[in-house]
């Protein structure tokens, strides 16, 4: 930190014999804050004194922005130096285009150069009308021959010197939560540009308390912003210098921060020493707009007389896109901790201002959303008359010691106020009436009195509201504190032009215009596509599908009609509201020039991401072919869903693997010739990997009996496909004989793959059922066991007529003590583990069981009376066979029923033995079936 400049005797000299005194009566010695107080007055004398003008903001003050307009009349700078990141200056013309208020924003998704994690980047400007950086900014781009030059470090920079710490704090925890607008920002790093704020917690406490005020919002626009409006240029100037320079001595010791302020003076400084050498511009013609806390610097590279001994270091290669994004009060405010309602009371303020100093402001020529200048009586606009008798070096004194002007009682206006809330709060719900109306009147101007001020404030007018109209409960959807913010501006919302938007918004805009929507409109607009009589809609279709599916909840929903694979569709309903969401849609074109490119780079870097399996890979092959229907990017991100498979160790994503391999193989069966290399790969890998998997799984506790059911579904649906492959079936028997599950539902679950091999028959499996009814110890895990059986239909549905007869059984069979107890478990068990199955047993059940209560009492299960299959037993001897002369009798009719069931055979039979002893003997039912068939001929 370098030393500050020389006093000059003369500047100031009164205020610093005042400070001395009062820092000898307030403290043990006139040492204590005489480098505070003295220092404060140093850093005002030279900001003063500097050759280049140098102009201190606040951002989003009215104050700041008519002395601003006022000042840019009457000296009529060459070159403006604007507090904002320099490689945000080709976006500025583009603001005519927009309706305020909106944010500059530069955005990067690729980093090079930052940790990934940190991806992506952005950095937002917000900007409105009632803004000194917009007065300075509207002055340069409409006036020929004046420069705007941007001279704070870069958005790559901003990155560079975050060390990434934790969020600060919000506003005052009292202040009432923003609504949705303040996503508009999300968690973009703000530019603060006129920031200005204690940063020392007792300070700000202090003033707070002693200017019986709520928030530091309040405190500004009582103790700053009102004295300041009508001052003069030179008294604004010192008395915002005093302010920074307050706020930056008692600020707290944190050297990280202090260094990114000082680096940015330095960096500031050193870009306007560059340009002023460049271009040989006289100081004098300049005017530097920046914030009043770096107004106040005392780094050695301030002024154009300063060292040049910063030196700004190169960019990384991270590629920075650039752009113009909505932006809104709420926002605003959420993002730099304003109290809500704040920054629309500056807006009311700032047209109240310019009314009555008659101030011509600044505004873009065709510049959306604001009304055309009216033209003056006076050439000149009626400036405040300095005080003849102080200097204009030293108005600052004379500011301090003024007494405050106390501006007289104006009854309309918080007569109108009162009227207006009393009916804003009728419309939402509150039973106001014409005595609420009055309350709030006098109950204002009582607590501007108790509050030492002569006229209600919007805030003390917003206390009154709260006191006499809220009452325990809120009827609508906005409460009394919020009405009075609308009544005083409302939270206005920006809006970036169809000519600044980026080329895929443009396009977006280009391919849904036949809907014939007001895309840019606020608001939620219902959109109906016929696409059967109007076939061109299907292209509108397709991109609304995918603006759902990279754009937020509600930017585009459908209301009618879903997207499934090899379907087209018919009719459609949506609901659009691109106007809304226009932020994530201007950023979605920082991505790629087209939605389809944006789609296609989301998918790929889903499927190759590290973390990636084999359930989202094949999402992504399906999203590929449901959206872009490309058959490249699906063959390319299914190679990638095999070798996620093979590197996986786990079986938790077998459901979800099974789900979609299942509605690909269906898709590519009814829409191509043959299937896809990668999905015959697929499945082979797959059949092999579960099969290692299986035993394993079934002895994991980790592993749900959902998982290792999903995992007995691919293999057994599979099956065939597999085989046709290479596959070997040993291979399955061996891991399903290998595999011994302790828990019930998994032991249950292993008796119906093995019942699906043919290892375990229907008979051996009821018995197996009744043996854990009859046991006693085993009853109370009995709904696990049945847990199991429903995971089963997964991958054998022909067990769910033996499922409702297990259920059933059970209801039938134990008594009421013993079933009660465990029926909310098996309740719950099938509900979480087994809800989209449970459709298949009720379907079974209400097939099987008697649809009339009459009839339960002699109905009688089918499984009970279920005839036994009947074994033909294998005769010794030919002679015994039934139908062999008849087989005999007709050889050629026999050969035709034996090629037609696939079976071989000689007529090798002796001459003493009927012909076709030899074929009846191998297939008895078959030679029944055939007399039978003959005998009715």
């Amino acid at each position: 930190m370098s030393a500050p400049t020389g006093r000059t005797e003369g500047t100031f000299t009164a205020l610093r014999g005042q400070l001395q005194e009062a820092a000898a009566t307030f403290a043990d010695g006139p040492d204590a804050l005489e480098g505070i107080l003295l220092g404060i007055v140093d850093d005002v004398d030279r900001a003063v004194r500097e050759p280049l003008e140098i102009f201190p903001v606040c951002h989003h003050s009215p104050a700041s922005a008519v002395a601003m307009a006022r000042r840019l009349r009457e000296k009529q700078p060459k070159v403006v130096y604007l507090e904002l990141c320099e490689d945000m200056a080709p976006l500025l013309t583009e603001l005519r285009n927009c309706r305020l208020p909106v944010a500059v924003q530069a955005f990067a998704s690729k980093l090079d150069g930052f940790p990934e994690e940190w991806a992506p980047l952005s950095v937002v400007a917000p900007i409105t009308e009632a803004s000194a950086e917009y007065q300075a900014i509207a002055y340069a781009l409409d006036t020929p021959g004046v420069e705007l030059v941007l001279v704070d470090r870069s958005s790559d920079h901003v990155f560079q010197w975050d060390r990434r710490r934790e969020p600060a704090a919000a506003a005052d925890p009292d202040v009432p939560a923003a609504e949705e607008e303040t996503a508009l920002h999300g968690d973009a790093v703000g530019v603060d540009i006129g920031d200005l704020r204690p940063r020392f917690a007792e300070l700000e406490e202090h003033l707070l308390h002693h200017g019986k005020v709520r928030h530091w919002s309040e405190w500004w626009h009582q103790y700053v912003e009102l004295p300041l409006g009508d001052s003069d240029h030179d008294t604004y100037r010192q008395a915002m210098f005093l302010i920074g320079s307050l706020f930056r001595r008692l600020a707290p010791g944190d050297a990280d921060r202090v260094r990114v302020d000082e680096d940015r003076e330095r960096y500031m400084w050193t870009r306007m020493r560059e340009h002023l050498a460049a271009t040989d511009t006289d100081p004098a013609d300049c005017l530097y707009v920046c914030g009043a806390f770096h107004a106040a610097s005392r780094v050695a590279e301030f002024g154009v007389h300063g060292s040049d001994t910063f030196e700004i270091g190169p960019r990384t290669a991270t590629t920075w896109q650039h752009g113009l994004i909505p932006s809104s009060h709420t926002a605003i405010e959420a993002q730099f901790g304003l109290a809500s309602g704040s920054v629309s009371i500056a807006a009311t303020v700032w047209a109240k201002n310019l009314k009555r100093t008659r101030v011509e402001p600044f505004r873009l020529a065709g510049q959306a959303g604001t009304k055309k200048p009216r033209p003056r009586k006076t050439a000149a606009a009626a400036a405040p008359v300095p005080v003849t008798d102080i200097p204009a070096s030293d108005r600052l004194t004379g500011f301090l010691q003024r007494p405050p002007v106390l501006d007289r009682l104006d009854e309309a206006e918080l007569l109108g106020w009162s009227v207006e809330i009393v009916r804003a709060a009728r419309r939402n719900g509150y039973l106001a009436s014409t005595a609420d109306a009055i309350a709030v009147f006098e109950t204002s101007i009582l607590l501007a009195g108790m509050r030492d001020r002569a006229r209600p404030t919007p805030y003390d007018f917003q206390d009154a509201a709260v006191t006499c109209i809220e009452k325990d409960a809120v009827p609508g959807r906005r409460d009394v504190r919020r009405l009075v913010e609308i009544m005083m501006g409302g939270d206005r919302t920006g809006q970036v032009g169809y000519d600044a938007l980026p080329p895929l918004a443009r396009d977006v805009h280009d391919r849904l215009a036949p809907l014939g929507l007001k895309l840019q409109q606020r608001g939620v607009q219902r959109a109906l596509l016929d696409i059967t009589s109007q076939p061109e809609l299907e292209r509108c279709s397709d991109v609304l599908w995918m603006l759902r599916y990279l754009m937020p909840h509600g930017a585009a929903r459908p209301i009618m009609g879903e997207r499934k694979l090899g379907e087209r569709p018919i009719q459609e309903s949506w609901d659009v509201a691109l106007g809304t969401h226009q932020r994530a849609l201007i950023e979605l074109g920082y991505e790629g020039v087209s939605i389809e490119q944006v789609l296609e780079q989301r998918l790929r870097r889903a499927a190759y991401d590290a973390q990636a399996t084999a359930a989202t890979v094949l999402e992504a092959v399906e999203d590929a072919t449901l959206y872009l229907r490309s058959r490249r990017l699906a063959d390319e991100l299914g190679t990638r869903a095999l070798e996620a498979l093979s590197a996986e160790r786990s079986v938790d994503g077998a459901p979800e693997v099974l789900r979609r391999v299942r509605r690909l193989l269906a898709y590519y069966r009814t829409s191509e010739p043959v299937l896809p290399p990668w999905i015959e790969s697929f499945v082979k890998a797959g059949y092999a990997h579960y099969c290692t998997l299986l035993p394993t799984a079934f002895t994991d506790e980790d592993a749900t009996v959902r998982q290792v059911a999903a995992m007995l579904g691919f293999l057994f649906s599979m099956e065939s496909l597999a085989l046709s492959l290479g596959c070997d079936r040993t291979q399955l028997e061996l891991a399903v004989a290998q595999s011994h599950p302790e828990d019930a539902s998994k032991t249950a679950l292993l008796w119906a793959a093995r019942t699906h091999l043919g290892h375990l028959s229907r008979a051996e499996l009821r018995s197996k059922c009744d043996e854990l009814l009859g046991n006693p110890l085993v009853v109370p895990a009995y709904p696990r066991y049945l847990s199991g059986f429903v995971h089963a239909l997964e991958p054998v549905p022909s067990l769910t007529d033996f499922v409702v007869e297990a259920v059933s059984n059970a209801f039938g069979r134990l008594p009421d003590p013993v079933l009660l107890p465990w029926l909310p478990t098996l309740i719950t068990t099938l509900r979480s583990d087994g809800a989209e199955l449970a459709p298949l047993l009720i379907r079974e059940a209400g097939r099987i069981h008697p649809g009339r209560l009459d009839t339960l009492d002699t109905w009688v299960p089918p499984w009970r009376t279920r005839p036994e299959p009947v074994t033909v037993p294998r005769p010794r001897h030919t002679a015994d066979v039934p139908g062999a002369a008849l087989l005999a009798a007709h050889p050629a009719t026999c050969d035709a029923v034996a090629r037609l069931l696939g079976c071989e055979g000689t007529w090798d039979a002796p001459a003493t033995d009927p012909r076709g002893a030899s074929l009846s003997d191998r297939h008895p039912a078959t030679a029944l079936a055939l007399e039978a068939l003959l005998a009715t001929t």
